[in-house]
Order: structure tokens, then sequence, then C-alpha cells
């Protein structure tokens, strides 16, 4: 057999799309290339495979014309992780590999010049693509890549630690394949794992929450509670305002530990983002990310992008927690760009050539200073910021996004003395009851948080009296409020209502809702 197809997958986005290796072996000058849209790194895949091959004691086709073609050819292919597939095809292409075998299996991995696999990025979503295939070819992946993809339930997948693993249970009996020892990549001390070849992945168990930061630690701040209790019990953006000391951070870190459990779906989505980006630890498995990115970051840092569209901060947030801290220091441009993401819960990215859709679905946690100086405020310290000075400074952070954060809350700065005689706070897990309780409610009624109702079914939802109706018109005319504002209220006063087990909406929640957007936006 001159002529072999391997299967494996490139990614694009968070989609692990199907790639054909096709490996043709002619007669001609000698000649080693790759077409089908590859990048370099895919391009120096002839080194490593000639390398490994020889290194391993296998036999490399040096007196021929190699020609391998990565179909379709109008999809981009990055990465080392056609290494393994193309070594795979030019042992089948020679006859040395089952053609059978080959064709029940799917193979990703780059090789080291001694034929070790390293892992690969996306592993995890070719897991959940080979389960939307429907289960029809198992996966080949190294150690570490094939741990990730496992997590997948109904995917078969195997793990190989050497090219020598993956060729012995596919080798023709007889073939220099099956007859090639270990010596050579136990002399370069990364031999095969075993004798056997290849082995079975099971699916790995959740691991126990991380401790957390408790609630209990911040004392004196009762609004800056509460409001964290609203956000957490009905998936709300916040916004922190405060002079420094005053607890900002504190507050943020411990948003995460009032959120529930992820369900299933959602750690997959999760640990999917991780495996793209290279950053997936089994170690924090099935737990909600909180991403905390330097305000020097650009909007590609934040939103995602890059010749191939690779996912943000924004996209590893997703069903966590972002925290933006010195938030009117981030550039404009990456502020603006948190818009509609913060809307939709998604980001779509369009290069030339190139389009990718990334899940956002992440709550935002944003903190400042009051004016420049950061002690506007201040009971002991005095404020030196002109008022132009403070409405620059404020006015980094636009109508428009300021329009779309639920929770607008200041945070005063307490005496030291009154820190140290107050008591401690509710632990986190008291307050994650009660927003586990409300969030339960929401479900019941609506199978969604309240922060997601939209349009006629939040007007239908919402349940006012006719108290709270003429209160929320009054304060939403006296202050100009969007509509868009009126209905982060509504929420927030629909997420209130539901903390207190009421099943309607009083004039009482809608007061409070009303004093978080009196803020910087108000």
């Amino acid at each position: 057999m001159s002529l072999a197809v391997v299967h494996s997958r490139a990614l694009v986005g968070l989609a692990a799309e199907a790639v054909a290796v096709e490996v043709h072996l002619a007669p001609g000058l000698p000649a080693f290339t790759i077409v089908g849209l590859a990048d370099t790194e895919v391009k120096e895949a002839r080194e490593r495979v000639r390398a490994a091959l020889l290194t391993c004691g296998l036999d490399f086709p040096s007196n021929r014309r190699i020609t391998v073609n990565l179909a379709p050819a109008d999809l981009p292919k990055d990465s080392g992780r056609f290494d393994l597939p193309i070594a795979v095809g030019i042992l089948l292409a020679q006859g040395q590999l089952a053609s059978a075998d080959v064709d029940r299996h799917e193979f990703a991995g780059e090789l080291s010049l001694s034929g070790a696999l390293r892992p690969v990025r996306g592993a995890l979503a070719m897991g959940l693509a080979a389960r939307q295939a429907g289960g029809r070819r198992a996966l080949v992946l190294p150690p570490g890549s094939a741990e990730e993809a496992a997590l997948v339930a109904d995917a078969a997948v195997w793990r190989a630690g050497h090219l020598l693993d993956v060729v012995r249970p596919l080798a023709v009996p007889g073939s220099g394949a099956a007859s090639a020892g270990d010596a050579a990549g136990a002399a370069a001390g990364e031999g095969p794992d075993s004798a056997a070849g290849w082995c079975q992945v099971a699916p790995t168990p959740r691991p126990a929450p991380a401790a957390a930061p408790d609630l209990a630690d911040v004392r004196g701040q009762s609004a800056g509670r509460r409001a964290l209790e609203i956000a957490a019990a009905g998936g709300h953006s916040l916004l922190l305002v405060g002079p420094p000391g005053s607890g900002k951070s504190m507050l943020a870190q411990r948003l995460g530990g009032l959120l529930p459990p992820m369900t299933d779906e959602e750690a997959l989505e999760s640990a999917a983002i991780a495996s793209l980006c290279g950053t997936f630890n089994l170690d924090r498995w099935g737990q909600r990310p909180t991403c905390s990115p330097h305000h020097s970051a650009s909007a590609v840092a934040l939103v995602g992008g890059g010749g191939a569209p690779r996912p943000g901060e924004i996209s590893r947030a997703h069903h966590g927690v972002l925290f933006l801290d010195e938030l009117p220091e981030f550039p404009r441009a990456a502020l603006e760009a948190l818009r509609e993401p913060l809307e939709s819960g998604r980001i779509d990215l369009v290069r030339a050539g190139r389009r990718a859709s990334f899940p956002a679905r992440f709550q935002l946690v944003g903190a400042m200073n009051p004016c420049p100086c950061g002690w506007r405020g201040h009971p002991q310290r005095a404020c030196r910021c002109t008022p132009e000075a403070i409405d620059r400074y404020q006015s980094r952070l636009s109508g428009p996004l300021l329009d779309r954060i639920d929770l607008q809350v200041e945070v005063p700065a307490v005496p030291p003395a009154e820190i140290l005689a107050a008591p401690a706070g509710e632990p986190t897990a008291v307050v994650q009851a009660r927003c586990l309780a409300a969030r339960e409610r929401a479900l019941r009624r609506q199978g969604t948080v309240n922060q997601r109702l939209e349009g006629e079914r939040l007007q239908a939802l919402a349940r006012l009296d006719a108290e709270a109706q003429s209160c929320l018109q009054a304060v939403a005319t006296r202050w100009a409020w969007s509509a868009r504002a009126t209905h982060r209220a509504l929420r927030v006063a629909r997420t209130i209502a539901d903390l207190a087990g009421s099943e309607g909406i009083t004039a009482a929640h809608v007061a409070e809702a009303v004093q978080y957007r009196r803020g910087l936006g108000g």
C-alpha cells in the first residue's frame, strides 16, 4: 500500500473538526511535503517525525517522495498535534500497520526526537467531538491529554507515552514495526510505558473543592456583603467603589465561594476552554474559575483574538468570576469590548478568513477608587482632587458599560478600631445556603437565574404589586434611566424577593434594588 489515511482533529475555536491525514509514498527524488493549509508548526513535523521514526528503529522511506495532505484543505491547522498521525500514516503506507485497526482510532500528539509523546491543546474538545460523532472511533492521546479527554462520558480514550506504544498493537505480524525493540527509546531515557502498548483511561473523579477565602473574614462592610449575596443569588454583575484598603478585593475574592457547584456540562465547558488555552489542571476539575487579569491587559487579552483566534480572559472565566481590579485603569477599548459579552454570554471573533465563537457567561466584579488619589470620602485622609479630575477619572467608564452593571456599591473605609471591635460576620457556608435556596426558587419558576430574564418573561415573572410598580416608575423617571437600567433594577429586585422567600416583589424590594443603581451609573 502506498496511500494511507489516518484520522485526527484540528481545533477551530472550541470545535475539534475532523481531519483526514493522507500519506502518499511515490518513487522519485526524495522529498517530504506537507500540504493542506498547514501552519509553520505543522510543517516542522517533517523533521520531528523523521527523527522519531529513525530513533525508534522504525523504517523511514528516505529514498521515496512523501506527500502528506491534511484534508479538508481550507481548514487551518496549527500546533504539533499532527506529528503522531503523520508518523502512523507513513508506517501504514509502507504496509507495516493493519489498516482496519488504524481506521478505528483517531490520533493526536506531538513527537519528541526520541519518540516520546507530548501533550497537545484541546484534548477535551476532541473528546466532546468524538462523543458527538457517536463514539465510532477511539482516541489515542499522550499522557495528560488522555486524562483530559477521558473526562467526557462515553468517550473511549487510550493513553500512549511513546511512539512504540502506539505502533505495537497496530503492527502487522512479521513486519519491521512488529519487531522493533525498545532499545532506541530506552537509550534516550524515554522508552515505551509497557510491552502491551497503550492503555485505556478511566474518567478522573471530581476532586474535593479547594478551600476558599471565608466571608467571615470581612468585617464592618454590611452593604458590600449584602451586595455580594445578591450577586451570587441572581448571577448579577457588581462594581465596588471605595478608597484603598477598604476591602474591595477581599469581597471580590469571596464571590466564587458563594456560587453553587458546577453541573457536569458547565464543568466540561469550562475545562474545554482551559484545555484550549493549555492551562487545564486536573486538580481544579469541576471548580468555578476566577480570573483576575492585570489592568494593563489589552482588548485581545480580555476578549480573545489573534491570527488564529484563541479565547481571552472572559472565556476563561466562563461559568465563573472575572475580577477587574482598578477598573478605570484598563484600556478604554478593552472595557468597551466587554459590553456585548455581558449581554449575550458569547464572544464572536472574526479575522480575515477565520471566525471563532467562544462562550463567555461570566460574573463581572469590578473594583475602583472614587477618585484619582483614592481618598475621596475617607474619614481621616483628605482628597486633593479637583472636581474636573474626578469627573475625568470616573468618565473612563462609559455610560453604556455602567448601564450593564447591575449592582454598584460604595465600600467605605472603616476605622481600624471599629474593625477590631466588630463581631465576625456570617461564614461563607451560611450565606451560600441562602444563595442556593434563592437560585432554586428562580430555577423552579423560570428555568434560569434572574440575571438572564428578558423582555416579556421578565415582565410576567417579576410580579410587582401596585406600590412596587409605582415606586420603580417614579425612580426611573426621576433618574432618567434607560430601559436597560430599569430592567436590570427589576431583575435585582426579583433576586432580593427570592432571598426573602417572597413570591411577589414589594416596594421594599424595589427600594433596596434602586440603591444599588445610584452609584456612578445612577
